[in-house]
């Protein structure tokens, strides 16, 4: 998109009269984008971290957060731009704009694999990686040739994906997205409902309030749980599209606070019960832990619908996530062209594209969990802080305060360093090098 179409009108609009969103659904929208695949390895950050420190690291995730929106809703109001890649393309040119997409591509598209790769888990099993577990569908049913993996993704694909992602406004994916913040209450209700019980049967083990350190966990690997909240509280690629179908900028900063509020008191609750539930036992993806036999009828029912709450809940997540990969991959590959929603058939085919793709990839790759605590270390962490950070310290508009400059440089500097630190970890662990 070019920088004077750009400048008239929101991400995905039409030329005719514009319907303002509501609060209520930017509130929906803002905290479907952050409950996503992070919400699984909140309680393994427990499990590392201990509660205190854990839960200290998500209210000040959240806090800066919240910083780093207010900070781009007010450079972006200050000049011409209604794109985040817009605003950095104001302050650091063309590379800025481009790292921007690409950051965006990268976390999205990442994450649009990553949530049907879970989804294909949760319905049909994954039996790679040497742990081998049955999907609902084949506990229910047994195993066919219709609820295998791919089938059953190309069902999801074809008629929950792609209904959601032709709506060209986001306010369109309020309904849905009100669904999806249901089902996440959901997941935490049973989760917890779960771990009360066992508490009163006496089966949970005191959790530790601090992190253990010795052999097997060292002091640096407390770092790599940064970036896992980093990536659950990263939804910066949606603030402008939802941001600009408001009536005023203060009703998006009101959203983005009651959102993370929200999401919050999700995070540290399914994190807490899922920790009491399971304890040391806990792994990355706590469908995993879901995913183990139980030893009543009953049991065994809570777990299929954690299970397939969750599952349902990725599945509305999708097509927001989709909304603003599709717009900065438009942007990047076709600048001077007219506004997406105008060209029907560059909508659709970038569209049908990207879900072909993200189809393929999760077929193809059916566990890329170490790719995507990378990208939590990398893409995702520069488009929530370093380059919001970075666009204050810039100050193209002459409207940073002092305050500004100090809380953006602790910003961009925690930002880098926890990420650098993170990086090492996981690649010094990934190719086995630790003792």
């Amino acid at each position: 998109m070019s920088p004077a179409a750009e400048a008239h009108v929101p991400l995905l609009q039409d030329r005719k009269p514009v319907r303002r969103g509501s609060v209520s659904g930017a509130v929906f929208n803002v905290s479907t984008s952050i409950i996503g695949a992070g919400i699984m390895s909140i309680p393994a950050t427990l499990k590392v971290l201990g509660v205190i420190p854990a839960f200290v690291l998500i209210v000040i995730i959240a806090l800066l957060a919240d910083v780093s929106v207010e900070f781009l809703m007010r450079f972006t109001h200050s000049g011409e731009s209604t794109t985040y890649s817009g605003v950095m393309r104001e302050s650091f040119g063309q590379v800025g704009s481009v790292a921007t997409q690409i950051c965006v591509m990268i976390t999205n598209l990442g994450c649009l694999i990553m949530y049907q790769i879970i989804i294909g888990d949760v319905l049909s099993g994954n039996g790679a990686a040497g742990v081998g577990h049955s999907g609902v569908l084949q506990e229910w049913f047994g195993v066919h040739w219709w609820n295998s993996r791919d089938i059953a993704l190309l069902f999801t694909l074809i008629f929950i994906f792609l209904p959601l992602v032709l709506l060209r406004r986001v306010e369109s994916l309020r309904f849905s997205s009100a669904i999806s913040v249901l089902l996440a209450v959901v997941f935490v209700g049973i989760s917890s409902a779960m771990a009360i019980y066992a508490i009163f049967e006496g089966k949970v083990n005191t959790p530790r309030l601090l992190p253990s350190l010795g052999k097997q966990t060292s002091f640096f690997d407390l770092f790599t749980a940064v970036p896992v909240i980093v990536t659950a509280f990263t939804f910066h690629f949606n603030v402008h599209p939802i941001g600009f179908e408001l009536g005023k900028p203060s009703d998006m900063i009101s959203a983005v606070r009651i959102s993370l509020v929200l999401c919050a008191v999700i995070y540290f609750s399914i994190g807490l019960f899922g920790y009491l539930l399971f304890g040391d036992a806990i792994v990355a993806d706590i469908l995993v832990n879901f995913d183990r036999s139980s030893d009543s009828a009953m049991g065994a029912v809570l777990n299929d619908a954690v299970r397939l709450s969750y599952a349902l809940h990725l599945m509305l997540v999708f097509p927001l996530l989709n909304f603003s990969l599709r717009v900065n991959l438009d942007e990047l590959l076709f600048p001077q062209k007219p506004l997406l929603a105008t060209d029907s058939r560059r909508f659709v085919l970038l569209t049908l594209g990207l879900l072909v793709f993200s189809y393929l990839a999760a077929i193809a790759f059916p566990n890329i969990w170490y790719i995507f605590q990378f990208l939590g270390s990398t893409s995702a962490v520069c488009l929530a802080f370093i380059f919001p950070g970075a666009i204050v310290l810039r100050d193209v508009h002459g409207i940073s305060t002092r305050t500004d400059r100090i809380m953006a440089t602790v910003m961009v500097v925690l930002a880098v360093v926890t990420s650098a630190v993170a990086i090492s970890i996981n690649v010094y662990n990934f190719f086995g090098n630790k003792s």
